[in-house]
């Protein structure tokens, strides 16, 4: 095999290793919760991703925040997912949801190109799953 041909197949391969799976599994960007009524910006954080709400129904207030200071702040602007952990296919670590006010452990994977599963979880018994959606 020529040196060049033999460059050429060693570059796609090492493109396709460094980009291929990196690009299909990262689930930074916008993203619609399952009820459509919240957005929830991911992006990188250590060595996973940390989700933000960027926009909520109505006055979206942290009215169940454990807090009691908290319960009159907007809830635009908290951190609602931090999943630093890499776990399988996916990542996990904690969920906070602002219509309980609770934090559970949490997970998120990227199920399609355009889909999140994100799971919460109490006693990693009684968990419940959501399906979010990519906001392009």
């Amino acid at each position: 095999m020529g040196s060049r041909l033999r460059r050429s197949i060693l570059t796609l391969l090492a493109m396709g290793t460094a980009c291929g799976p990196v690009l299909a599994a990262d689930p930074a960007g916008f993203w619609l919760t399952e009820t459509g009524s919240s957005r929830v910006r991911i992006t990188p954080c250590g060595s996973g991703f940390c989700g933000t709400i960027v926009s909520a129904p109505g006055k979206g207030l942290d009215a169940k925040n454990p807090d009691p200071a908290l319960r009159g702040r907007s809830v635009v602007g908290v951190q609602i997912l931090d999943a630093r952990q890499p776990q399988g296919g996916g990542y996990s670590g904690s969920l906070y949801n602002p219509n309980d006010g609770k934090t559970y452990s949490g997970s998120l994977k990227l199920t399609g190109p355009d889909t999140l599963e994100v799971s919460g979880c109490v006693l990693s018994v009684f968990c419940k799953q959501q399906t979010w959606t990519r906001v392009k």
